[in-house]
């Protein structure tokens, strides 16, 4: 009778494996793609998350830093920061040109805001789907 291993006490892909697919799929929305030859994915992913970014600066929305406080305040503005550094470069850029738009009421200031957030978590569903590339597990 064969002995079934546990999935859970297998060792994880080599990390240089996937390392720098993930990396550059940070740095830049769909560079992963890109390094492992899957280019019209690639241009797909960098096409919609700089163009949500873009669309979020234009509107005027704020960028999230972490703030300390009551647990709500805490999670919803460190939250915000993670999903607007996934952008990468993108975020990068525009903190270092100095953009900087305090949260102010209305419509479009918000839609702005989670366009921005959005496009870092689009960004981290890319770069899962780098890793998930770069092991094999996935086309």
């Amino acid at each position: 009778m064969a002995k079934q291993t546990d999935p859970r006490q297998q060792p994880g892909p080599p990390v240089g494996q996937w390392l720098s697919a993930v990396a550059l799929g940070w740095l830049i929305p769909g560079g992963g793609h890109f390094l492992l030859k899957r280019t019209g994915r690639g241009m797909l992913l960098l096409a919609s998350v700089t163009v949500m970014f873009i669309f979020g600066l234009m509107m005027r929305g704020a960028m999230f830093h972490p703030e300390s406080g009551d647990l709500l305040t805490t999670l919803i503005n460190t939250g915000g920061f993670v999903g607007d550094v996934c952008s990468g470069l993108l975020y990068l850029l525009s903190a270092w040109f100095g953009y900087n738009t305090p949260d102010m009421p209305g419509a479009v200031h918000d839609y702005g805001t989670k366009f921005l957030v959005t496009a870092g978590l689009l960004n981290i569903l890319a770069m899962v789907d780098a890793y998930e590339i770069a092991i094999g597990r996935k086309d």
